[in-house]
């Protein structure tokens, strides 16, 4: 083990979602790859492990917490203006070139990445979380449903206190780990990246798991909202984005979709930033496909109304923004429209906790 991997073999416990294959391997549920794990081995995320037939996973530490706005995850129909309080530990069970969080998501696998960990106690958190004015507590950072476990101990502890719970995760799941995660979750954001196996493959992962997640996270009630970062030259064709788009509306026009732009970052150099032009373009595809709520991220101010929310049926301004910042909120404390009483789709209420 490197000498990460040895620090790390400190803070783990024995895992719930896992299954014994036979006398040599065990099958981990966390993740899509669902990997057959030989002993002594880790899985593709390199954090679970299987050690004497046991699949021993993250568990006492964070590698970074912060309080951010809600709307930095981005959940842009959640509270508006609330805070989140982030935490997030080490590894991914995909390794993007275009990472933008790959000190800690690559720290496993790229000698460039150094992250560390910081012991930590689900009360702990909480309680910097509450001193914070934190109203959500957010796994994020890294791949979270690698390290399913600790973030429910994490939730459990947070839902006491009456605080909401939510992932910001590739949506790389199995049915398995979102039934783990039903009863201590509430918002779960996904990453889309593109609508090619081919181009997820070079990611290290297969679209399937993803559109499959996606249609299980809405189904079982979880508020779902979807980003795809538009890469030039990698998924901002008008025919990828129509296909993103319409695989949407066929789950739910009402599921917000982030179209953000992309920045030299990590081991993607070659490909230039995204021009503006392309984010309206691709809000339009995505309006056109019948999405109610499409959104230009990543360019504050550059996007005209590209950053707000309209009432799908009469078309008022609900929500003004300019990045992370809430200029105006109009939506009722019922969640509707105040014009046409159009009820829009979200969690608008800011939970009440116990401070």
């Amino acid at each position: 083990m490197t000498t990460l991997e040895n620090v790390l073999a400190r803070y783990t416990r024995v895992g719930d979602l896992w299954e014994k294959l036979d006398e040599r391997r065990i099958r981990c549920h966390a993740c899509g790859h669902e990997c057959p794990v030989f002993e002594g081995q880790a899985g593709v995320c390199k954090v679970r492990r299987n050690q004497e037939g046991r699949l021993m996973v993250p568990w006492g530490y964070v590698s970074g917490a912060h309080c951010d706005p809600i709307e930095k995850k981005p959940f842009y129909h959640v509270a508006p203006g609330s805070s989140a309080f982030s935490f997030g530990m080490l590894g991914c069970d995909l390794h993007c070139s275009y990472c933008q969080n790959w000190i800690t998501s690559q720290a496993l696998r790229d000698p460039d990445a150094v992250a560390g960990a910081i012991r930590a106690t689900p009360e702990g958190l909480v309680r910097q979380a509450l001193e914070e004015g934190a109203r959500f507590m957010v796994s994020t950072y890294n791949e979270p449903l690698i390290t399913v476990e600790w973030g429910v101990a994490i939730f459990q502890a947070a839902r006491e206190v009456g605080m909401a719970t939510g992932f910001v995760s590739n949506g790389n799941a199995t049915k398995e780990v979102l039934e783990y995660l039903r009863p201590h979750l509430d918002l779960y954001k996904v990453d889309l990246k593109s609508f090619s196996d081919a181009q997820y493959r070079r990611l290290g992962g297969r679209l399937g798991p993803i559109l499959d997640s996606i249609q299980r996270i809405h189904n079982m009630g979880f508020w779902l909202e979807v980003v795809t970062l538009v890469v030039p030259g990698f998924n901002d064709s008008s025919s990828e984005l129509g296909q993103i788009a319409a695989f949407l509306c066929s789950v739910s026009p009402d599921i917000p979709w982030h179209v953000t732009a992309f920045h030299r970052d990590y081991r993607m150099t070659e490909a230039g930033d995204t021009p503006v032009r392309t984010l309206e373009r691709a809000v339009e595809i995505g309006r056109a496909a019948g999405l109610h709520y499409v959104y230009a991220g990543n360019a504050p101010g550059l996007v005209g109304e590209c950053e707000n929310t309209f009432c799908p049926n009469c078309g008022k301004r609900l929500v003004r923004r300019r990045g992370y910042h809430i200029l105006e909120n109009l939506v009722t404390a019922e969640g509707r429209c105040p014009k046409c009483q159009t009820s829009i789709a979200g969690r608008w209420k800011e939970p009440v906790v116990k401070t």
